[in-house]
């Protein structure tokens, strides 16, 4: 059986092209378990937002390759959906494309004033290291000590440049 990393990205390179194709790029690929079922979630965007009929072309135009290509041995549900307005920041590119957005981080611990919740707007990001500015002044936090990091609001409606990769 191929480890959860190795799936995502042989479905990466599936899904990339495809997405493209249908002006949509992809904003982030799971593929975990839970409970007894395997679910390979696929998240899409677009300038515009995503809506159930992006979510249904894209679904229709993977289903195919993903059976020829067959990247998961074992039995799964695939879901396909928008990274929608709380999303996720996971990959450098998801920070530099949040540069100057406000941003909610949840510690993995405490920080040494008890704070497990932070919010700021994000001044800068490089090597694994976040700088927000918070209502206390400047905060570094270290992406591996976070337990997840969410866009505060509508953050994308607004969007000027390249989508994220």
């Amino acid at each position: 059986m191929a480890s959860g990393k190795n799936v995502v990205t042989r479905v990466e390179g599936i899904a990339q092209p495809i997405a493209q194709d249908l002006g949509l790029s992809i904003w982030d690929i799971e593929y975990v378990k839970e409970g007894t079922s395997w679910i390979l979630r696929i998240y899409i965007d677009k300038e515009e937002g995503i809506g159930v009929d992006d979510c249904e072309a894209f679904s229709r135009a993977i289903d195919k390759p993903l059976d020829e290509e067959d990247p998961i041995s074992q039995q799964y549900f695939l879901e396909v959906s928008s990274p929608g307005i709380e999303r996720e920041l996971k990959k450098d590119a998801h920070f530099q494309y949040s540069l100057g957005k406000m941003l909610r981080v949840r510690m993995i611990r405490p920080l040494t004033d008890g704070r497990r919740e932070i919010e700021g707007k994000l001044t800068s990001y490089a090597d694994g290291v976040l700088t927000l500015e918070t209502e206390d002044g400047p905060l570094e936090l270290n992406k591996n000590q976070t337990a997840f990091i969410k866009a505060m609001d509508d953050m994308w409606t607004d969007r000027g440049g390249d989508e994220p990769e």
